[in-house]
């Protein structure tokens, strides 16, 4: 995993479905998702916040953690989606990176989402990895972590 992965807002793009179906060509496997590369290296620097924060849109900021502002409202708010829907939380992503190093962030979220049957990352938008649980995605577009 390399830190260009990791969106300012504390996003881990490796996880998210957008990058996993461009990785894994799932539009060939009969998905219609939008393919991304993440935030970095498509040079967006983030998808979630750029648009409304100058000092992302300008590149000021590597990580919103650098921001005098942190967490400012807008990311508190996609925080709480993401907590609530996806298991996942950016600010304390954020704040694992900003306390310890990124190198350590990226040392844990490997271990955290790496599927244990085949070593790929989990997809934190449905809880599944989508080498091995293709099938249950097809069966139901709209599953999300161990809803029938």
């Amino acid at each position: 995993m390399e830190e260009q992965m990791i969106a300012p807002c504390g996003m881990n793009c490796n996880l998210c479905i957008s990058y996993q179906a461009m990785r894994y060509n799932l539009n060939s496997k009969g998905f219609h998702r939008k393919y991304c590369s993440g935030c970095i290296p498509r040079g967006e620097n983030c998808t979630h916040m750029g648009d409304q924060c100058k000092q992302l849109a300008e590149a000021a900021i590597r990580f919103c953690f650098e921001c005098e502002s942190f967490p400012c409202k807008r990311l508190k708010t996609l925080d709480k989606r993401y907590r609530t829907k996806y298991r996942l939380s950016m600010i304390e992503n954020l704040e694992t990176m900003r306390d310890n190093s990124v190198e350590l962030f990226l040392k844990e979220e490997k271990a955290k989402w790496r599927c244990p049957e085949c070593g790929a990352f989990i997809c934190c938008h449905n809880g599944l990895c989508l080498q091995c649980n293709l099938d249950t995605l097809r069966k139901n577009r709209k599953y999300r972590w161990n809803e029938e």
